[in-house]
């Protein structure tokens, strides 16, 4: 059974920074690119990041380069999204998600549709 785990959320103020953790299990962590998206209420799934297999290729969305940093632990079957200077903006369930890759070291997922197996979130909370 896969199941990928979400943690490290939480209430926070503008500017404080929080580093999320995803843990999988049930699948071969080091063949899937790794990625974060977020769902704000009332708004669809926005792709953050994401990283391919090795972990040595991150890719961010615009809206967070600079912002959040995107890594993976392939020994510990984990990717963690460090989140830096938070905005209220950034309010929202945030998930991990596996894309298969057919191998490939250079494939990343950008879109929710790449990706065949989700965590259930973990709310992040921005006061002002």
């Amino acid at each position: 059974q896969v199941q990928l785990v979400e943690s490290g959320g939480g209430l926070v103020r503008a500017g404080d920074s929080l580093r999320l953790t995803c843990t999988v299990s049930g699948l071969t962590f080091s063949q899937y690119s790794m990625g974060w998206f977020r769902q704000a209420p009332g708004k669809g799934r926005e792709f953050l990041a994401a990283i391919n297999l090795s972990g040595t290729i991150p890719f961010y969305a615009n809206s967070v380069k600079g912002r959040f940093a995107i890594s993976r632990d392939n020994a510990k079957d984990t990717v963690y999204l460090q989140l830096d200077n938070l905005k209220p903006d950034d309010t929202a369930i945030y998930y991990c998600g596996a894309a298969p890759t057919q191998g490939s070291n250079y494939y990343i997922g950008r879109a929710p549709h790449e990706y065949a197996h989700w965590g259930r979130g973990t709310q992040v909370t921005v006061s002002s």
